[in-house]
């Protein structure tokens, strides 16, 4: 979408004349210097979601691979930064061919083989296989070498074991623990017009985009766009980010993305004490992410707004479970249905959320520690430092003279090696005190009313929802949404070869009204997503 399409439809068609000026005036993204490409391990959800996509959606998933891990917050970074461990290897393994066996059954072989062998050893059936799920696998077409050796190895098998489906499994098997499955292969090429140092290949850029949009491995007319070659230009990359878009695959796509940003997958590891907290349950931490995940859809899809909106709403999803936790009716029996929170409550999009406010909190109580630091990181890209060696960074404990978490706080913070960083996130933190431990609302705690109000960069306020208000108005939020999204994206944290393109693609965010799909569209068709740098090759020296 140009993007005077897109302000004709922000905008609309009597405001059009305003919009050609502005884009007349807006200069074209400054120069990138990309990160030479790395190789990214699948992540559990894009191994599981690839696999459900190549050989059924009622397969089963074994569940004993590798944990992903963050860095920087997310776990796609993480993934450009790990590799399977010996045991994860061993493991992928015995999966490959326990999907392999469930896979090649009576009943499924009929939809995933392409051909009928004419006996128990079919080469030209079985070489069939190995091109058609090959390229859809691995992402790529398969060499003739590749090709071959899978070929033989399943024909050898049927050959042994007498059976064509039966020696098919063997290669299967090795197409789904091989690297170019398990790993996103994006080495780049150089670019034969100049624009780009380098460029990714049309089938890198297949999968890039794929596993952006909709957390997954590429759909055929995909890799047949790639095939095409338009996948190496900005007008079919554009094409195919708006197919991708349109679908609704992509809202579970980007989802993965919110879900990674906000750190919800810790919500399977949940856990607090029931003594404390009755309202502790096995399910709550699910119930919690799927509260968050709705309010994402709401805003970034079904509503496509202003992704600040995500902030500062009253309104959000809940189940009975959630009902109870957040003392409202519940408006349906079974299942989530929507609610808007009254104006006198505090509560306000995210930071009102369980999922938010129990994730940062410790097992018997509240921490003002973890939930500023959680709002400073992730929602305005501040990285903190850790706590100096040797540094006691507890809180005291309850006194009579301080009977508050914020009293005690601001014992803490007498200290001066702690206030320098502390001071930033705790005076931010302190907003939710009036949220248990579990993001139960309260307005006592040791019998003292609890004072909520703060101050975030100058902006001072009265409680959570000021403190809301005041972060969606924080000039740094808009452009650490763009972050974390290139960040994801691309699979490294960004540095000086990256800045001015990373603000100009926050600047036109902003011109977006800071919706996701237009900044999805303009990223994927920039430099920042399209380009990289030639990987070092040369051999190291001997000393």
């Amino acid at each position: 979408m140009s993007r005077v399409q897109k302000h004709r439809t922000v905008l609309g068609f009597g405001l059009l004349t305003a919009a050609l000026a502005l884009t007349a005036c807006r200069p074209a993204m400054p120069a990138v210097n990309p990160e030479p490409p790395t190789l990214r391990r699948l992540t559990n959800a894009q191994f599981a979601n690839s696999v459900r996509d190549l050989l059924g959606a009622d397969i089963v998933i074994p569940g004993d691979l590798d944990p992903d891990e963050r860095f920087f917050g997310l776990l796609a970074l993480g993934a450009s930064r790990t590799a399977l461990s010996p045991r994860g290897v061993e493991n992928v393994e015995s999966s490959s061919y326990l999907l392999a066996e469930q896979a090649l059954s009576p009943e499924r072989r009929g939809g995933l083989v392409p051909c009928s062998p004419y006996g128990a050893s079919d080469p030209e059936c079985a070489a069939q296989f190995v091109t058609e799920f090959g390229r859809r696998a691995w992402r790529r077409p398969l060499s003739d070498a590749e090709t071959d050796s899978l070929t033989g190895l399943a024909v050898s098998a049927s050959q042994t074991l007498g059976d064509f489906y039966d020696g098919l499994e063997f290669a299967l098997a090795a197409m789904l623990q091989s690297p170019n499955f398990l790993y996103r292969v994006e080495l780049g090429e150089p670019d034969p017009d100049g624009a780009l140092e380098d460029r990714y290949t049309g089938w890198e850029m297949a999968s890039r985009l794929s596993f952006l949009l909709w957390n997954t491995t590429p759909d055929d007319e995909l890799l047949d766009a790639a095939a095409r070659g338009d996948l190496t230009t900005e007008e079919g990359v554009v094409q195919q980010t708006e197919r991708l878009l349109s679908s609704p695959r992509s809202t579970e796509g980007l989802t993965a993305w919110f879900d990674d940003w906000m750190r919800l997958a810790d919500l399977d590891d949940l856990y607090k004490d029931p003594l404390t907290f009755p309202h502790m349950s096995d399910t709550l931490g699910e119930s919690a992410r799927s509260e968050s995940h709705r309010l994402f859809k709401l805003v970034a899809f079904d509503r496509d707004e202003d992704l600040r909106t995500m902030i500062t709403t009253r309104r959000t999803f809940v189940d009975r479970e959630l009902a109870a936790l957040y003392d409202v009716p519940a408006p349906v029996r079974d299942g989530f249905a929507a609610i808007e929170h009254s104006e006198a409550s505090s509560r306000r999009g995210l930071l009102g959320h369980a999922s938010f406010l129990a994730l940062n909190a410790h097992p018997v109580s509240t921490s003002a520690t973890l939930r500023g630091k959680f709002v400073r990181e992730v929602f305005l890209c501040a990285e903190l430092p850790g706590p100096p060696a040797g540094v006691d960074t507890s809180i005291p404990p309850v006194t009579e003279a301080a009977l508050t978490l914020r009293d005690r706080v601001q014992q803490h913070l007498a200290d001066p090696s702690c206030a320098s960083c502390h001071r930033s996130m705790d005076l931010v933190g302190l907003a939710f005190e009036n949220y248990d431990g579990i993001g139960r609302f309260r307005t006592l705690e040791e019998g003292v009313t609890i004072d909520s109000s703060g101050e975030l960069d100058g902006v001072l306020f009265d409680d959570a929802a000021g403190l809301a208000t005041a972060l969606a108005e924080h000039p740094d939020l808009g452009p650490c949404i763009v972050k974390s999204l290139v960040r994801y994206a691309n699979g490294y944290h960004e540095d000086l070869g990256q800045l001015e393109a990373l603000g100009w693609l926050a600047e036109d965010f902003a011109l977006d009204e800071h919706r996701l799909r237009p900044l999805v569209v303009e990223l994927t068709s920039s430099p920042l997503f399209r380009g990289t740098s030639p990987v070092d090759t040369e051999p190291l020296e001997e000393e």
